[in-house]
């Protein structure tokens, strides 16, 4: 959501509604500038879009939407396959990838693998919506007792997208969401990050030009920018969903501002949480492996993941704080963190954990100069996570914990602690651990994705995926920001009785113009 490179914008909101992990400009020119997270140096300003101009944006989307709406999903694949295409233009491509890099120092081989991620998305969404069975196409013909009827999904109208600032091409401005929101026939206009406010903004050109070289219609994709601008894109009449990666700050003054709305509108933030890692007693025997795998995890990106692995629940007299330190030591983890405020969050955060009574057993600089903050592991007493305590929540970054259970009883309480998040992992002693089981059966409710002897951080786009979870990492628990099931988020369910053939849409007439797969009197039939 990449992991392999995957997911999203976390950090700490300083802007309320805007979404972002930087403070919102304050300054006179009425910018969001861009900065180099190795130096701090300031590369360049785009422009803050006033609340007027964003209106006009959403009024050209909202024009749009009825013909995207009625385009046929094979059409629209047609306009994301343009737009990946024009994403790994050689030239652009290459252009692009240094941009990136200058504001988000994530450095080019993993932006570069990034960007492929990012065109591949786009085609997967392509094929998606091509296929058809999102739709949920249903048709009941008239019975004895029983009008005829016909059900399909209808997309929603402009989505807001409020995209990450640590994936900023594969949650970006044309990330998941705004090609998920795309496929599914719906406009996007979607808010340039602040802490690649120069990367977002060529990308928007870019998609503007190839969507309309594609035959898109004017208004399927626009792009704002600021922090006021992203309030006006909640509150417009004109929005009809909101799409956020991000902190849970920034996600919930969203989900609130749209719930005060006249008519509110579905948000849905993915913000997460702290992802717990459980090891089993059988697992402990392999404890070095296992450590060595937790850091590598939860470093992964400067520790700049969603699915980041927070915490690690060990069984008691296994040591295991004191081998993840170990590991941490040896693997010496370098890297800077996406913004100031970012970085001076997980400084405190640390010294935030401490006071609530964990101790730190390893600390590491990530890098010197710049925006950076030290990688860090703490032990805690497994019976101070209680829930409320600061040593619950996400310290976003490179910092993780690690508390030793008792017994099964003592892990199922821990466990119950938890927030809600969006992947948990368990570590065993291989395919036959008897304990494996329980503890998936144990982490199922509290998580989106369950992962056994693998780590979450790695969120693949595929027709299986779910990257969400129970509140509060996400708004909406049984959505998914990845994945086929991303469009169902901007659709809705339509019936239709007694109607025409003529007057209804594609999808439900007689001869199936657009071939999809549909179930007609309780059948499935799928065109050959």
């Amino acid at each position: 959501m990449v992991h392999q490179l995957t997911t999203r914008a976390e950090g700490p909101d300083h802007a309320p509604v805007d979404g972002s992990d930087a403070a919102p400009d304050t300054t006179p020119t009425g910018s969001d500038t861009s900065h180099d997270p190795r130096t701090g140096e300031a590369l360049g300003e785009v422009p803050c879009t006033s609340s007027a101009e964003v209106e006009t944006v959403l009024s050209r989307a909202a024009d749009a939407a009825p013909t995207l709406a009625v385009t046929s999903p094979a059409e629209r694949a047609g306009w994301l396959r343009a737009l990946a295409d024009a994403l790994e233009a050689p030239d652009t491509a290459n252009r692009l990838v240094a941009l990136a890099d200058r504001e988000t120092a994530l450095g080019e081989v993993r932006l570069t693998g990034e960007l492929a991620r990012v065109a591949a998305q786009l085609r997967f969404y392509a094929d998606v919506a091509q296929e058809g069975s999102w739709l949920r196409a249903t048709v009941d013909h008239a019975t004895a007792t029983t009008r005829w009827l016909g059900r399909v999904q209808q997309p929603l109208g402009p989505v807001a997208v409020f995209g990450a600032s640590n994936f900023p091409f594969a949650f970006g401005v044309l990330g998941n969401d705004t090609a998920s929101a795309l496929a599914a026939g719906c406009p996007v206009v979607a808010k340039a990050h602040p802490a690649h406010p120069l990367l977002s903004a060529e990308l928007g050109r870019l998609a503007t030009g190839a969507l309309g070289e594609a035959g898109a219609p004017a208004g399927a994709f626009g792009l704002v920018a600021g922090f006021s601008a992203g309030a006006t894109l909640v509150a417009s009449l004109h929005t009809a969903a909101v799409a956020f990666t991000g902190s849970q700050q920034g996600g919930l003054a969203l989900w609130q501002l749209a719930n005060q709305r006249d008519v509110p509108v579905p948000v849905f933030a993915e913000m997460g949480t702290v992802n717990p890692v459980v090891l089993t007693a059988g697992g402990a025997a392999r404890l070095a492996q296992v450590a060595d795998g937790f850091v590598g995890s939860f470093t992964l990106g400067t520790g700049q993941f969603c699915t980041k692995p927070g915490l690690l629940l060990a069984p008691a007299g296994s040591n295991a704080a004191a081998a993840v330190g170990l590991a941490l030591e040896a693997a010496a983890p370098r890297g800077w963190l996406l913004t100031d405020g970012i970085a001076r969050a997980a400084s405190a955060g640390v010294e935030e954990l401490v006071a609530a009574g964990a101790r730190v057993v390893a600390q590491v600089p990530m890098a010197d100069g710049g925006w950076a903050a030290p990688a860090t592991v703490l032990s805690v007493p497994a019976a101070a996570l209680v829930r409320g305590s600061r040593l619950l929540e996400e310290c976003f970054g490179p910092v993780a914990l690690v508390a030793e259970y008792a017994d099964a009883d003592e892990l199922r309480h821990v466990v119950g602690q938890l927030q809600g998040a969006l992947a948990a992992s368990v570590m065993t002693a291989g395919p036959d651990d008897p304990d494996t089981a329980a503890a998936v059966s144990l982490l199922a409710p509290l998580v989106g994705r369950v992962a056994v002897d693998d780590w979450p951080t790695g969120v693949a786009w595929t027709w299986a995926q779910q990257h969400g979870g129970p509140w509060p990492a996400t708004t909406a628990p049984w959505a998914t920001s990845v994945g086929a099931a991303a469009l169902d988020r901007f659709t809705r369910p339509v019936a239709f009785q007694s109607v025409p053939d003529a007057a209804l849409p594609a999808a439900l007439r007689a001869d199936n113009p657009w071939h999809l797969p549909r179930r007609v009197d309780g059948r499935l039939e799928v065109p050959s």
